[in-house]
């Protein structure tokens, strides 16, 4: 596998810890990890993306989301089944995995959850990005250089003509 130097990079730039990080983990990215449960991303709008994890099996009260330091966690547990059919109960091929599960996903910043839902088997995550509106692209008006556009300059004048 082939090793990248971010150093040079890194050397210019001020605050960019966490790109440096995400750069590590996705350079160490294991391609026989853990690929249960499968899932979608989409993306929806301009602003909108959706997540689709594929949960069979699975009830609302065995599904777990969290958000933490802009890491989205979806957990799942089976509850323990201690009713007399399901001991009674042979499988000749078990193929729907009920097996817990740990799935996450890094967001960017400014990503929201807002909101999950459970249906067919097929768990739908809604995220948004919200961006604040001081972080937005604005257009700066430019004067034409007069002292009496100058709305700071003005009211020091006044205050010497009092004088």
């Amino acid at each position: 596998m082939q090793t990248f130097d971010f150093a040079p990079l890194f050397r210019s730039t001020v605050g960019f810890d966490r790109l440096a990080q995400m750069l590590d983990g996705a350079t160490n990215f294991d391609a026989t990890a853990n690929t249960y449960p499968p899932y979608n991303i989409e993306r929806t709008g301009d602003n909108a993306y959706r997540i689709t994890v594929a949960v069979a099996g699975f009830t609302e009260p065995e599904l777990k989301l969290e958000v933490k330091e802009q890491v989205l966690t979806v957990r799942g547990e089976k509850a323990l089944d201690t009713g007399t059919d399901t001991a009674a109960r042979q499988f000749l091929h078990r193929g729907i995995a009920g097996r817990a599960f740990d799935r996450r996903f890094q967001l960017a910043d400014h990503v929201e959850v807002k909101s999950a839902a459970l249906a067919d088997g097929l768990l739908h995550i809604d995220l948004v990005r919200n961006v604040p509106e001081r972080l937005k692209p604005r257009q700066i008006a430019i004067g034409n250089g007069s002292p009496h556009a100058n709305p700071v300059a003005a009211p020091t004048k006044q205050l010497q003509a009092a004088e």
